[in-house]
């Protein structure tokens, strides 16, 4: 059987102050997925629209990865502590959520790809936090709540309580939260309260969940969460496999397996 081939929006490694570290970064995502058995077919705002297009039609799942804060006008506010907005990205993880809800594939979204799912959906966030976000050598932690009953719970099994990292200024609070998206994972913070660290599709045949930590990081992240990346993966492959099926059964000629390249 195929692996599953899954889109992953990233931003480009040029537009920060950093590059090689951005570009690590990206890597990061790449190889969690390629460790837990897909294929990757990584995309940026300078991807060309034909490599882009022909990702989104042939791909199996979609992750959208952390990056820049979201242009605020998206949910209606004015700017009041978002900065270093990246409108390329905000386009291009648009256009991927659009068709992955158009054709009904899984979704995983991390950081910066949980507020952007919110916010594609019409929910909101908080603009700014203060002291949630990583910005020197140590890595900034918080404990992070599951909620039983949820599809994060099982995915993740015997952890309602763990320690995770935090590298984000902005998040979405239990009163921001879009329509068709139920809260899986809390955390607290001294000033606001609770803040939605993790969410998933109200429907429970929509395989969709965002998560605010970055599980990517495995240096600073819990060893549970390779579940999360193998579960992804899987419902990615069934995705394939239930979609060759319908195709074999239709007549309908296969999608093209030409690779997709940045």
């Amino acid at each position: 059987m195929q692996a599953p081939r899954i889109a992953v929006t990233l931003s480009r490694p040029g537009r920060a102050a950093d590059p090689a570290a951005a570009e690590q970064k990206n890597r990061w995502y790449l190889e969690a997925l390629e460790h837990a058995g897909a294929v990757p077919l990584p995309l940026l705002d300078e991807t060309t629209p034909a490599t882009r297009d022909a990702a989104l039609t042939i791909m199996d799942a979609l992750l959208i990865t952390g990056g820049a804060d979201l242009e605020t006008s998206l949910y209606g506010e004015p700017s009041a502590g978002a900065h270093a907005a990246d409108p390329g990205r905000d386009a291009l993880d648009a256009a991927a959520f659009a068709a992955a809800v158009r054709r009904g594939v899984p979704v995983l979204g991390i950081c910066r790809g949980l507020q952007a799912i919110n916010v594609f959906s019409g929910g909101r966030l908080i603009q700014h936090l203060e002291g949630h976000e990583t910005t020197g050598s140590s890595v900034t932690r918080h404990p992070l709540a599951i909620l039983p009953g949820t599809r994060l719970a099982s995915l993740l099994p015997d952890a309602t309580s763990l320690e995770v990292n935090s590298f984000h200024h902005q998040a979405v609070e239990p009163d921001g939260l879009a329509p068709g998206l139920r809260i899986s994972a809390l955390a607290r913070h001294a000033e606001v309260g609770d803040l939605v660290e993790g969410f998933e599709a109200d429907d429970p045949q929509r395989w969709l969940v965002g998560i605010q930590c970055h599980p990517e990081r495995v240096d600073s992240t819990p060893p549970v969460f390779e579940e999360l990346w193998r579960a992804f993966v899987a419902a990615a492959a069934a995705r394939s496999e239930g979609a060759a099926h319908s195709q074999a059964g239709s007549g309908a000629p296969a999608a093209s397996r030409a690779a997709v390249r940045r």
